[in-house]
């Protein structure tokens, strides 16, 4: 298959010379969880709504549901505590042959190295310290991994959920992105912080090709899905940026607080991205399907974050949030939109939550969560606009006053969250 590649600009990525949104579902728990009949079914689900990036942690994800498929990557009793001195290899070969059904379908790979849990010093094996691996053995397990998975030109996602506040787990994650260089010099690598982080040790910024950032599963704190943007955007070399994991499709809110996660607060966390400097792509994530929530099975003893409880996965893979997110490339690909350049600037005496990105032709699009009258600082002669409807992706017409280097934009006509476009006649 071929191999994505970083953009001339700097901002997004190309797949054989064309423009590639990295659209992404997250199904973390693929490895361990997912039979092979049912991978090829959700499969051939994702890729008619339009996702073209698989995120796939290539060690059992902590907070999993259980499953009957038995196969892990190191000897196990329970299927929770590992031997890393004993390899599984049948878990590694019925992974290649997923791995090879996604690619062959048309789906580039974002493989996780090494989550979090399995790293001393972070959040997560402060939680769960079962699996720590001994740093003497993370440079021969990452080379198992680039062994395995190369074949598949995957992006390596060196880091998952992580935080790197200690000097431990900066030492840890050095040594799997050493290796991941050395084995794997072609190939694309980034990391996966956790919810709400903004900082990448400096010593790793030139080995990485693009950012990840999680705005998160928090109800309060959803403004990370811009405020994380603007900062890479800012204050990072300049790469391709990724909202990785913005709030799931129905998952519970954190720390157990009662509520979840609608289709238009994932549209919200991603327009508000895009149009604040993570225009690279976007993942979406359904309750039950990152984890493989099946009915019947028993509970994962490890609660992770706390979530509310999974639904299962032949109701989650028909969420209807998938399909907003399928549009987002399809509108991107059809109007030609390479790159979007945050103008929040802009945006006269409205809330931070509405954003305003240009295109490098000087096109406008504007996220209205709630309609409402704007003012643009600047006098858009000219120009006409358009609003649309990002529950049914009906369109209207608005109407555009410039005046005195101003320009007035009418309310558009739909009760929900808009997509406004403002370009010359």
């Amino acid at each position: 298959m071929s191999r994505l590649k970083i953009h001339e600009n700097k901002r997004g990525f190309t797949l054989e010379g064309r423009n590639f949104f990295y659209l992404a579902d997250t199904v973390w728990s693929a490895f361990t969880s997912i039979t092979l009949e049912e991978w090829e079914d959700y499969l051939e689900r994702r890729w008619v709504q339009g996702f073209n990036v698989l995120q796939i942690n290539t060690l059992p994800q902590w907070d999993r549901c259980m499953s009957d498929v038995g196969l892990y990557p190191f000897y196990t009793e329970d299927g929770q505590k590992f031997d890393f001195t004993k390899w599984d290899d049948a878990y590694y070969e019925r992974a290649r042959q997923m791995c090879r059904m996604a690619v062959d379908k048309g789906f580039q790979l974002a493989l996780v190295v090494l989550w979090l849990n399995y790293v001393p010093g972070t959040w997560g094996s402060r939680l769960v310290d079962l699996n720590v691996m001994p740093e003497e053995f993370i440079s021969t397990y990452t080379e198992k991994i680039v062994e395995v998975f190369d074949e598949f030109d995957p992006i390596y996602v060196v880091s998952g959920d992580t935080d790197f506040d200690t000097e431990e787990a900066v030492s840890y994650y050095e040594a799997a992105l050493k290796t991941v260089c050395e084995k794997s010099p072609q190939s694309l690598k980034t990391m996966h912080i956790k919810r709400g982080y903004d900082y990448i040790p400096e010593q790793f910024l030139d080995r990485l090709d693009f950012y990840m950032y999680q705005s998160g599963h928090f109800a309060e704190g959803q403004d990370m899905a811009y405020l994380l943007a603007e900062k890479f955007y800012r204050d990072y070399p300049v790469k391709p940026i990724v909202n990785a994991e913005p709030c799931y499709e129905q998952m519970g809110y954190s720390r157990k607080m009662y509520g979840r996660f609608q289709p238009y607060d994932l549209r919200k966390a991603a327009w508000s991205g895009i149009l604040s400097g993570a225009c690279a792509g976007v993942t979406y994530g359904a309750h039950g399907i990152w984890n493989w929530k099946k009915t019947g099975k028993k509970a994962n003893p490890v609660l992770g974050e706390g979530f509310d409880e999974a639904f299962p996965v032949w109701e989650a893979i028909h969420f209807p949030g998938a399909w907003d997110y399928g549009f987002i490339a399809n509108f991107l690909e059809v109007n030609g939109i390479e790159e979007l350049i945050p103008v929040q600037e802009l945006l006269l005496g409205k809330s931070e939550q509405i954003r305003m990105a240009v295109t490098n032709d000087e096109r406008y699009l504007i996220y209205v969560p709630y309609t409402t009258k704007l003012v643009i600082g600047k006098e858009l002669k000219g120009y006409y606009g358009k609003a649309v409807d990002l529950a049914t992706g009906r369109t209207a017409r608005v109407r555009l006053t410039p005046e005195a280097g101003e320009t007035s934009v009418s309310m558009h006509d739909f009760k929900g969250d808009g997509l406004i476009v403002l370009e010359r006649y």
